[in-house]
């Protein structure tokens, strides 16, 4: 059989991570917004890549610009809001620009504590999660994804994992006292009517209360596999906000073996481990709504979930 000629297949182009620091000055107690923001483009860009027509094209430089533009002229209440008018500016402005996906990370940084009080303009980078937001623009359609990572979580007990299958290959031993450590990322997907109603108050509101109930989840379970803990992070958050429609959780379990130091004469009662940073047991789940209708328009181009 011959091979057939070579033709063009999916394809996007964008300017990634532009790094942007919005300072709000309205009151001498200044605010501060930390964004890593990438841009990707989507529609008829195929005279580009196979004629080197340039027509269609608006530069990745120029998306960085307006990047920056829009910080300055809209402000970014909420990295979801922010990013949803990026997408409309872009779809919207270009007959060619058929869809586009706008994805922005958030980095914390908290007051520096003077005399007791938070500083009003000096600030410290925090080691709390990331926050992240993912829009999606299909014509005049928005699809709004909300989330954090590198949220690392570790319970000292109150986890055992047993009752596995063994073949000639199995040297796990079955543990019913263990560490459970692991890097949480989650991805959550709002309804499309709940997202088109919302505002940054909301959007801010409702990742705080979020964040809020995977970690209390992942306390308060008696783990009996890290795969059964995600699902209960998943099916609290579910249960708590209505304007959610599913989540994707992605987690590294970050091992932790005691270590024998019967070679030195000591005990180990479970106080002294090596913390492996690899190969690590990858988990990922999805926990959706039952009848809830799947969107993959809003998956798009998403990495790092099943």
């Amino acid at each position: 059989m011959a091979l057939g000629d070579a033709v063009l297949g999916p394809n996007q182009y964008g300017k990634a991570e532009c790094r942007l620091v919005r300072v709000d000055r309205d009151t001498p107690v200044h605010e501060v917004t930390d964004l890593n923001v990438t841009t990707q483009l989507r529609g008829d860009f195929a005279a580009c890549h196979t004629e080197g027509d340039n027509s269609h094209v608006l530069a990745t430089d120029s998306q960085k610009n307006t990047v920056y533009g829009f910080a300055r002229e809209h402000g970014i209440a909420a990295p979801e809001t922010f990013l949803a008018t990026l997408a409309r500016h872009f779809v919207g402005g270009s007959a060619w620009v058929e869809s586009a996906l706008l994805s922005a990370e958030q980095y914390a940084w908290e007051r520096i504590a003077v005399d007791g009080a938070g500083h009003d303009h000096a600030f410290r980078r925090t080691g709390r999660a990331t926050r992240t937001a993912v829009v999606q623009a299909d014509g005049d359609e928005l699809f709004v994804l909300a989330g954090l990572t590198d949220c690392t979580v570790a319970k000292t007990t109150g986890s055992e994992f047993s009752g596995f299958p063994r073949d000639r290959f199995t040297t796990l031993p079955e543990t019913s006292d263990r560490i459970l450590a692991t890097s949480v990322t989650a991805r959550w997907r709002y309804r499309t009517e709940a997202s088109a109603a919302m505002g940054a108050e909301e959007f801010n509101a409702t990742f705080a209360a979020i964040e809020t109930i995977l970690l209390e989840t992942f306390a308060s379970v008696h783990s009996l596999a890290l795969q059964q803990t995600i699902f209960e992070m998943g099916k609290a958050v579910l249960g708590a906000c209505d304007a959610v429609a599913e989540i994707k959780l992605s987690c590294p379990n970050k091992h932790h073996f005691l270590v024998d130091l019967e070679p030195f004469g000591l005990d180990n009662p479970g106080e002294v481990f090596f913390a492996a940073d690899r190969p690590y047991g990858l988990i990922q789940a999805t926990v959706q709504r039952e009848g809830e209708p799947d969107e993959p328009r809003a998956w798009a181009g998403v990495p790092g979930f099943c």
